[in-house]
């Protein structure tokens, strides 16, 4: 993976790259020459289940203690996350520029802000259900 001007790729580069390739395949990829149009062809549910089976083994290796096998096993929950976050029509992008707002806020200020009644489309003031 390079450039045009051969500078290396960033972290973000490589998700974003990595996200076109994906939804170029599932828009366009044949199921019987491409693991990730394969995965499309199956639907939603099968993609859901790879995130589950990948996510699993992130925890045994992590449990193992194996750091080589962590990053492998990394590597494909990312990749298979990327598949599901492309069946919604998300992109790699929308998940790092709201990283990039968390970024800064205590995880506990995160959640309750997330958490909060009033934050709630369906809740007015202090949580008071709108009668909208």
């Amino acid at each position: 993976m390079s450039n045009t001007m051969n500078a290396p790729l960033t972290g973000n580069d490589i998700l974003a790259q990595l996200g076109e390739v994906v939804a170029q395949r599932r828009d366009q990829g044949d199921p019987d020459k491409s693991y990730v149009a394969k995965l499309f062809a199956k639907g939603l549910d099968q993609i859901l289940k790879k995130v589950g089976e990948e996510a699993t083994e992130v925890v045994i290796a992590a449990k193992d203690g194996d750091p080589q096998k962590l990053v492998y096993e990394v590597a494909d929950l990312w990749f298979h996350s990327i598949v599901a976050l492309a069946a919604l029509d998300v992109r790699p992008e929308q998940v790092l520029a709201e990283l990039a707002r968390r970024e800064g806020l205590s995880g506990l200020e995160e959640f309750a802000a997330r958490s909060a009644p009033a934050s709630r489309p369906d809740q007015g003031i202090e949580g008071v259900p709108s009668t909208r």
